[in-house]
């Protein structure tokens, strides 16, 4: 199947991930159409946007389902869209919706090295799935409104992430935990066990989009610096016979690894942009771009397979992924951890960055 068909087709069938609420997973989806709209111009992608994420935003702008109590940062991330939403409309409720958004960030608790803690429920622990859910969203909205400190704090936040969950291998873990307390978390290091690919997807997506966002002066130069040449390492891990990533990314042998289809999508997203946008010298782009455009034409191939149905779908995506207590079990970190969570297929968190992937590679014309 063409890949727009397949975007349209599933955006039509598309039902919002936990009942209309306002979440993350949606926001995957809602970052892939804008990324559509951008590089096509062609309406349908806004209307799809429109369609899903207008119901779930009051005229004052309360969210549906939103309590910036909660303090979870996974929350944060689809006020993005609240940006494109908002380009040729006349209408309020998304400068409301995304004030609200940054409301709840003023008052986000933090480690004492000015992080935002993942969630409440996950007290004084980064995870490098927050950074991506947060800190664009917080710098998208300073350059709106005119903050510019609030450029400076986020830049400080990747700043610090990055060094609290370097591994010496050039990659970063998925987890830090300030307190030391957690049973996944390092005594000395506080750092978790493994490295894992859908994290570290999370981590280049957010270098890569914020970069995009800001001047390469002094005070992005170390975090575009530390950019490249993660992105450069990513390329190294890529599996020569297919092109995609393992599930674990700095254990490619360990038995029962797989590789995985959202982390992939994310990895060929980061690359690609990266290169269109010349953030990094020719050279190093025009191997970026190749990495990224092979991983981008495996899951085209090989991943979008036709179920019993007949219907389309993009397959291999690990469902979720986290750290420390959930749903009556204890997600420990380990590398044979991130073996035993569900494979599934056509999940936001896979097909959202296969969009924004592909819409690159039709913005660089490859």
């Amino acid at each position: 199947m063409n890949p727009t068909e397949y975007f349209d087709e599933f955006a039509k069938r598309y039902t919002r991930y936990k009942g209309g609420s306002w979440c993350y997973e949606d926001g995957c989806v809602y970052r892939g159409l804008i990324h559509l709209f951008e590089a096509t111009g062609d309406a349908r992608w806004k209307a799809h946007l429109h369609r899903l994420a207008d119901p779930q935003i009051a005229a004052d702008g309360a969210l549906l389902g939103y309590d910036p109590r909660e303090y979870n940062i996974d929350h944060v991330f689809a006020g993005r869209s609240l940006f494109a939403l908002a380009e040729g409309a006349n209408d309020p409720r998304y400068r409301l919706a995304a004030d609200r958004l940054a409301g709840q960030l003023e008052s986000h608790p933090r480690i004492p090295a000015g992080n935002y803690w993942h969630k409440k429920r996950y007290p004084h622990q980064v995870w490098l799935d927050g950074l991506y859910m947060g800190l664009p969203f917080q710098i998208e909205y300073a350059k709106s409104a005119g903050r510019t400190g609030l450029i400076a704090d986020a830049l400080q936040q990747f700043s610090t992430a990055l060094v609290l969950t370097a591994t010496p291998g050039g990659l970063y873990v998925h987890g830090y935990d300030d307190s030391r307390q957690q049973r996944w978390a390092d005594s000395v290091t506080g750092q978790s066990p493994a490295v894992w690919a859908r994290a570290v997807g999370w981590l280049a997506m957010a270098l890569v989009d914020v970069l995009a966002m800001l001047p390469a002066d002094e005070a992005t130069a170390s975090i575009r610096q530390r950019t490249g040449l993660l992105l450069t390492e990513i390329t190294t891990r890529q599996a020569t016979s297919s092109g995609l990533w393992p599930q674990v990314l700095d254990a490619p042998d360990l038995k029962g690894n797989y590789e995985e289809s959202s982390a992939s999508a994310m990895f060929a997203y980061a690359l690609m942009r990266a290169a269109r946008l010349g953030l990094f010298e020719p050279d190093r782009a025009k191997a970026l771009t190749a990495a990224g455009k092979r991983a981008l034409d495996s899951l085209l191939q090989s991943r979008l397979v036709a179920d019993d149905e007949g219907i389309t779908r993009l397959t291999t995506i690990v469902l979720v992924a986290g750290l420390g207590g959930f749903e009556g079990s204890y997600r420990d970190g380990s590398p044979r951890y991130y073996l035993t969570e569900p494979i599934v297929s056509d999940d936001a968190k896979g097909v959202g960055p296969l969009m924004m992937a592909y819409a690159e590679s039709l913005m660089a014309g490859i």
